[in-house]
């Protein structure tokens, strides 16, 4: 009986709610729009939380970066006392030998990535490419999350000998081996010819990450052990003839690695690099332990490079980290206006239903006379007012998705629409039609019937 009864009711509520449409359409634009916003909102702050996850992966776990500042030009002008300018220290620059150190010194380092990346070409069948060939060891490819797609990592007598063997990224397989299995193939990378003896997985890089964390495209690198670098290509340690003769041109108790190749004392002498290493990666343990091992590396480097500043140290994770705290709280303030409009969508309900009641006195009198009871008038009224907000929420729903869609395709902003938010943002327009809907209910069930039959 009290099923009938309900079925009745929801019967009676359809009909009022279809004989209006317009009015019922009007009143759920603030459900409709409040959900649409919640949906748009945090499927931006979903994609802003994605993307950070995957630029903290492309740049590694609890990562501390070193790189070396190498000057590019520096002016030899004449003086009246030379002797009185303050001389240059000397600096080996980033090496091994920093590696090593702070292996043996520093607690809590979990392991280390020496790096060393050279611009040179790519030759096969005819096609010259220029690519950038990156000598590392096994740990690059841990620290980094990279994967083998084919063949294997590098041995222990490859990394120790120097072999002339490499591992190729997934573009670089695409354009010099698209139709055969490039593993034990030869490839002309500078002027060596290396093997290939594996290629990594393709490693999607968007636009935004590569400009945000100056990264570049993995998937057109070539690698190669360490030590192949330093015997077969160069070694920027080594002391050359060439690194004297700059040495000797300079002034000031400067020492000069290479030199402009002029007899001009007086014109810029350029200064190579004269780092062995172009990167360090140094992953820690702990990511508590970022900043103060971060610290004693600073203070460590200060003393092996005689006081020069020629490294710089960064920790892209915490940077991240920081911007992601900083998009949650953009996506909290955006969620909560978004959450006022529903709160306002949910007030226009109830004032249009409270407005419904005095409109419909007589109806509410005449099936409380006929043996309608209060709870009745309460269920007519309240499923007209979730009536309105479950149907505003469907359509939100489906604004809000085409919302997400347009700004991730116009405005270039990655957005991932989840089913929480969708059934959070429902849930909530259910329960407000629920909520504002009970005033109005309650308003209806108090009429007094011989009252309400009389009202004109």
């Amino acid at each position: 009986m009290n099923k009938e009864r309900i079925l009745a009711n929801l019967g009676i509520a359809i009909e009022a709610v279809l004989a209006n449409r317009m009015r019922s359409v009007l009143t759920a634009l603030g459900i409709i729009f409040g959900v649409a916003a919640v949906i748009a909102m945090l499927a931006i702050g979903n994609g802003a939380q994605k993307e950070i996850i995957e630029q903290i992966k492309l740049v590694g776990v609890n990562n501390i970066i070193i790189e070396p500042v190498v000057e590019q030009t520096e002016e030899n002008l004449a003086e009246e006392d030379s002797e009185s300018k303050e001389k240059k220290k000397f600096s080996p620059g980033l090496t091994l030998g920093d590696k090593e150190s702070i292996l043996e010194t520093i607690p809590g380092v979990e392991t280390i990535s020496p790096e060393i990346l050279l611009e040179t070409y790519i030759i096969k069948n005819g096609i010259r490419r220029s690519a950038k060939l990156v000598g590392v060891e096994p740990s690059y490819f841990d620290i980094f999350n990279f994967t083998l797609a084919e063949g294997k990592m590098f041995n222990e007598t490859q990394l120790d000998k120097g072999e002339a063997v490499c591992i190729i990224g997934k573009s670089i397989k695409a354009k010099f081996f698209p139709s055969e299995n490039p593993i034990g193939k030869m490839l002309k990378c500078g002027p060596n010819w290396l093997k290939v003896i594996g290629v990594l997985d393709e490693r999607y890089i968007s636009e935004s990450s590569i400009s945000k964390l100056g990264i570049r495209d993995y998937n057109m690198d070539v690698y190669t052990p360490l030590q192949t670098v330093l015997v077969r290509y160069k070694n920027r340690a080594l002391l050359t003839q060439e690194m004297i003769q700059g040495a000797n041109r300079g002034s000031s108790g400067m020492v000069f690695f290479g030199g402009n190749g002029g007899n001009d004392d007086d014109a810029p002498a350029t200064v190579t690099n004269y780092h062995q290493l172009d990167r360090l990666v140094v992953q820690v343990a702990e990511t508590e332990k970022l900043n103060p091992t971060a610290d004693v590396i600073v203070r460590m480097l200060e003393r092996k490079h005689n006081q020069v500043v020629d490294y710089e140290i960064e920790i892209p994770e915490l940077l991240l980290k920081q911007q992601q705290r900083t998009n949650d709280i953009f996506s909290y303030v955006l969620g909560a206006i978004a959450g006022i409009s529903l709160i306002v969508g949910g007030i226009g309900i109830m004032n249009i239903m409270l407005a419904s009641v005095l409109e419909r006195i007589k109806e509410i009198g005449l099936r409380l006379s006929i043996g309608a009871k209060k709870t009745d008038i309460i269920n007519q009224f309240m499923f007209e007012s979730m009536m309105i907000s479950i149907s505003g929420g469907f359509i939100g729903i489906l604004l809000g998705v085409m919302m997400a869609s347009a700004v991730s395709r116009f405005a270039d902003i990655p957005t991932v629409i989840s089913f929480g938010s969708i059934l959070i943002s429902f849930g909530v327009a259910t329960a407000i039609g629920l909520i504002f809907g009970i005033a109005p209910a309650r308003k209806a069930a108090m009429q007094d019937p011989i009252t309400s039959l009389r009202y004109e």
